[in-house]
């Protein structure tokens, strides 16, 4: 009669269907507990570190070892929140100076990025007209923008005008000088071998150069809206009407410490939360892009 014990398969065999299907889910559900639990714990030591700062800060002014009417303590700084978004400022309401400084800041934002982009692309495929403006631009990108600020605030008074053009200032060169290299980077036989078939140098530029500039464009767009907030903030410091930088500069000269730091707070806020789109909008952009990490984890 047969023999109708198991037999094991032979060595060097192939391994049957459904046990290499469960260790092959076995490995998956295992990487993403592992990642799920890195995730966690890099937040619990975030919030870790946050909870240990503030409580530091809170205990020395405590204990008196520094002066709470130069450095505030986190208790007054959240008391100055609350009341803020509760009560309004002695200016109005808390939304409305958010509002003005983050208007300002979007659209020059907006007008510094399309700047940065069209001027950023043209000196980088142009070799003569990048010889001939480079001078100039060095030069404008090394005056202070304070004193720009200030310049602006003269030309164009306190109103919406002198803070954009502020910030178009600041954005523009974050984004022109990441757009140059970018279109600069394009490699040369891909655009020689679209010639040889036949594109027009729009075709080149529209379907080469820029989507190859795109990822250096897309990163500098994280600095350059921090950026954005920054002169904002700036030009409302040097003379405004509303805004978180007018909020700032008149708690400083009522030394009211807790209120420039609840304004440094909320500018805090909104950077990141900004920072949180532009990751989420690059990521879509560049969803062609291969993940270089999970390629090296192939070879």
């Amino acid at each position: 009669m047969p023999d109708t014990m198991n037999v094991a398969p032979a060595a060097g065999g192939p391994i049957p269907g459904p046990a290499a299907e469960e260790t092959e889910q076995t490995i998956l559900s295992g990487a993403r507990r592992a990642h799920h639990r890195r995730t966690r714990n890099t937040w619990l030591l975030r919030l870790a570190l946050v909870v240990v700062w503030l409580g530091s800060w809170e205990l020395v002014v405590g204990f008196g070892w520094i002066d709470a009417f130069f450095y505030s303590r986190p208790s007054k700084i959240w008391a100055r929140l609350v009341e803020w978004f509760t009560q309004g400022t002695d200016f109005g309401t808390i939304w409305l100076h958010i509002w003005v400084t983050v208007e300002e800041a979007v659209i020059g934002f907006a007008i510094g990025t399309a700047a940065g982009v069209v001027l950023g692309v043209l000196l980088g495929r142009s070799q003569y007209l990048a010889d001939v403006l480079a001078p100039f631009i060095k030069a404008v990108n090394a005056v202070p923008r304070i004193v720009l600020a200030s310049l602006f605030v003269i030309w164009f008074g306190l109103g919406l005008t002198s803070k954009v053009a502020t910030v178009v200032v600041l954005v523009f060169f974050a984004v022109f000088f990441n757009a140059f290299t970018g279109a600069r980077e394009v490699d040369r036989n891909l655009i020689d071998n679209a010639r040889i078939l036949g594109a027009s140098k729009g075709q080149v530029l529209g379907n080469i150069v820029l989507p190859s500039a795109t990822s250096w464009i897309l990163s500098s767009l994280h600095t350059a809206f921090g950026f954005a907030l920054i002169g904002a903030v700036v030009g409302e410091y040097t003379g405004a009407q509303a805004g978180i930088g007018f909020l700032i500069a008149n708690a400083q000269g009522t030394f009211d410490t807790a209120g420039v730091f609840a304004g440094m707070i909320i500018i805090t806020v909104v950077a990141l939360l900004a920072e949180w789109g532009i990751g989420r909008l690059e990521n879509r952009l560049l969803r062609w892009r291969p993940n270089v990490g999970a390629t090296a984890a192939q070879i």
